[in-house]
C-alpha cells in the first residue's frame, strides 16, 4: 500500500510539473507598441512635428547679414561640388553622417546648406530630433547664395497648368481615420527608438519624387497639400489631394488621417518643407515621399510667394 501510494503522489507531482511547464511554455511576453512609445515621448518632449518647423529658415541675404562666422555651417554637398566653392567657414558632411558633424558646433547655431534647401530639410530632422534644436537651413540652398550654385532654375515649370489632373478650384478631399502604423525597430524605449528610427531615415535620404509623376498618376498616391486653406483657395490642387497642415501633430492626433499603407506625397511650395514633413514621416513609420521642388516645379509663373526667382550674389571660397 505505501508503494502504492508513493506512485499514485509521483504521478501527480509529475502531472502538475507537466502542468506548470506548458503554462510557462505558453506564455508570451506582449508586443511592445513602438509607435505608441515614440510618438508619447515626441510629444511630451516638444519634438512634434511643428516644433521642427519653428524658426527653421534663414535665407542667403540674413546670413550674410548675421556674418556668417557667427554660425557653424554645415554644407550637404559632394566633396568635389564643395571644393568648387562654398561659404566661408563651412564643414563638408555627407547628409547620412550630418549628427557627427553637429559635434563640432562648440555652441554655435547650426545651418545646414545643400544644393536646393531639400536635402538640408532632412538633415535638420535629424538634427532637432537629436537635441540639436535651434538649427536651421539655408532657404533655396547653395542656389540662393551665388548664380554659380544654381541647381534651382532649372527646375521650375507651369506643368500643372496643363495637366488634365490639376483641380484649378477647391475639390480637396475629405479626410477619415486610419490606423497608425506599425514602426519597424528592435529597440524598445524611446530613445533608444528615436536613434534607430533617425539612423534609418538617413540611411534613406530624401525621398523625393517628380511632380510630373504624381501629376500624370495622382490615383497611385496618397497626396497632402500642405499648405493653408487660403492658397488651395487661390491656387487649387492636385486632384484627390487632402489637406493636412495645422492639424498634422501628434498632440492633435492628426497622423490618424494618413494613410499607413499608402506612398504619402507630400507637397508644398518650394519641396523644402515637404521634404522636412515626409522626413519626420518616414521616422514614425510611414512611407513617405516630397515633390520634388513643390509648386515651384508646377506653376512657378503664378506664384506670388516662395517662388524662386533669382540667385543671390555673395562671396564663396574654394579652400
Amino acid at each position: 500500500m505505501k508503494k502504492l501510494g508513493f506512485l499514485k503522489s509521483l504521478v501527480l507531482a509529475l502531472a502538475l510539473s507537466a502542468g506548470f511547464t506548458s503554462c510557462i511554455e505558453a506564455y508570451e511576453e506582449p508586443e511592445v507598441d513602438r509607435f505608441a512609445v515614440l510618438t508619447t515621448y515626441l510629444s511630451q518632449n516638444n519634438l512634434d512635428l511643428n516644433n521642427m518647423s519653428t524658426d527653421w529658415v534663414i535665407d542667403a541675404a540674413g546670413l550674410n547679414t548675421a556674418g556668417v562666422s557667427n554660425f557653424y555651417i554645415i554644407d550637404l554637398r559632394s566633396a568635389a561640388d564643395f571644393a568648387t566653392g562654398h561659404i566661408q567657414g563651412a564643414v563638408n558632411s555627407t547628409l547620412q553622417n550630418v549628427i557627427t558633424a553637429a559635434a563640432g558646433a562648440n555652441g554655435k547655431q547650426i545651418v545646414l546648406a545643400c544644393y536646393t534647401g531639400q536635402n538640408a530639410a532632412v538633415g535638420l530632422v535629424a538634427l532637432r530630433l537629436s537635441g540639436y534644436r535651434t538649427c536651421k537651413i539655408l532657404k533655396w540652398g547653395m542656389s540662393g547664395w551665388n548664380t554659380k550654385f544654381d541647381s534651382w532654375t532649372a527646375n521650375i515649370s507651369d506643368r500643372a497648368l496643363q495637366s488634365p489632373n490639376w483641380s484649378a478650384t477647391n475639390t480637396i478631399a475629405q479626410p477619415v481615420n486610419f490606423a497608425y502604423p506599425k514602426l519597424a525597430a528592435t529597440e524598445n524605449t524611446a530613445e533608444a527608438i528615436l536613434q534607430e528610427r533617425v539612423a534609418y531615415m538617413l540611411s534613406k535620404g530624401l525621398q523625393g519624387v517628380n511632380a510630373a509623376d504624381v501629376l500624370a498618376a495622382p490615383a497611385t498616391f496618397f497626396i497632402n497639400n500642405y499648405w493653408t486653406e487660403a492658397d488651395v483657395n487661390q491656387y487649387g490642387h492636385i486632384k484627390g489631394a487632402y489637406r493636412l497642415n495645422e492639424t498634422l501633430t501628434i498632440a492633435n492626433e492628426g497622423l490618424k488621417k494618413l494613410d499607413p499603407q499608402a506612398t504619402v506625397v507630400v507637397y508644398c511650395w518650394t519641396g523644402q518643407t515637404s521634404a522636412l514633413v515626409s522626413s519626420y514621416l518616414n521616422v514614425l513609420g510611414y512611407n513617405a515621399k516630397s515633390i520634388k521642388f513643390g509648386a515651384n516645379a508646377m506653376l512657378n509663373s503664378q506664384l506670388l510667394k516662395n517662388k524662386w526667382t533669382a540667385s543671390g550674389n555673395f562671396p564663396y571660397v574654394t579652400n
